[in-house]
């Protein structure tokens, strides 16, 4: 005779159960998450939310977000895949200093980011020096803002990658190597492709992430008009102007985050579960 089944909701799978008494607090977790959602959404002025959105300094903001988001996405993959590359494959000693260092804007307050690039590519700063030889001013400009975002930006994607090429190991790679692949053609054939799902959604974060910073940007930017007035910068500032301005541009930041943790989110666990389905029909 068995035993009777602890007490619990079934998973999706069936094969295991989930606590009664975990449902609560994770209720509570959500609704700590959704509520200041909703109430932004309550908030809005439905009526007048287009002209609030397409105001002048709004479509300023807007626009230079746009740009500088792409920008710094772009130097995030450019720099972001080597470098989970090299934090996944390589083993040196100081590993783990290297990877804290990578890691650390992740839970750095974002304006001790910003007096660190400011002290770091502003004026007086370390390469402050070279750069005004080379008639280079970095802090305060459209470049600052880019710089700003990549660098809080850049962890996302190299999280998300790193540990998905420690999950997926270095079997099929070994194994494109001994049919003559190259470095270069097993990175862009195999690794690449193997990865995929986790490059994109840690790309598609990493934008996410850019297009909402603020600290940062503030401190090593400033807030200019065209020039360095992001979306965010624009909400704060409307917000002692003009309140249903920064509302409605909060609530466009806040569908285009939810767009996007939804797209990345559902990559990733479509992939898994396309990967388990031919895991499962491999070894049956």
């Amino acid at each position: 005779m068995t035993a009777p089944a602890p007490a619990g909701t079934r998973t999706r799978d069936g094969a295991a159960s989930v606590p009664r008494w975990l449902v609560l607090p994770a209720l509570v977790g959500a609704g700590l998450i959704v509520l200041p959602l909703v109430g932004l959404a309550a908030r809005v002025e439905w009526g007048s939310l287009p002209a609030l959105v397409t105001s002048e300094s709004a479509l300023a903001a807007l626009a230079l977000s746009a740009r500088t988001v792409a920008v710094s996405t772009l130097i995030v993959v450019a720099l972001g895949v080597p470098l989970a590359l090299m934090l996944a494959r390589l083993d040196f000693r100081g590993m783990v200093v290297v990877r804290t260092l990578v890691l650390a804007p992740l839970v750095l307050p974002p304006v001790v980011g910003g007096l660190g690039l400011l002290y770091a590519f502003g004026r007086g700063g370390l390469l402050g020096d070279t750069f005004t030889l080379l008639g280079l001013d970095v802090a305060f400009t459209t470049a600052a803002v880019v710089l700003a975002q990549t660098f809080v930006a850049l962890p996302f994607l190299v999280l998300a990658l790193e540990g998905a090429l420690r999950a997926d190991g270095t079997r099929y790679e070994a194994v494109a190597a001994t049919l003559g692949a190259g470095p270069w053609t097993t990175f862009r054939r195999v690794t690449v492709r193997r990865v995929w799902p986790a490059l994109v959604a840690g790309t598609v974060l990493a934008a996410a992430r850019a297009l909402g910073e603020f600290g940062a940007t503030l401190t090593f930017a400033g807030s200019l008009e065209g020039v360095t007035r992001t979306v965010p910068l624009e909400i704060y500032l409307q917000r002692e102007m003009d309140a249903d301005a920064a509302v409605a541009l909060s609530l466009l930041l806040m569908l285009v985050a939810l767009v996007v943790v939804a797209a990345a989110y559902g990559g990733t666990t479509r992939a898994a579960r396309a990967r388990t389905s031919s895991t499962s029909r491999g070894t049956s």
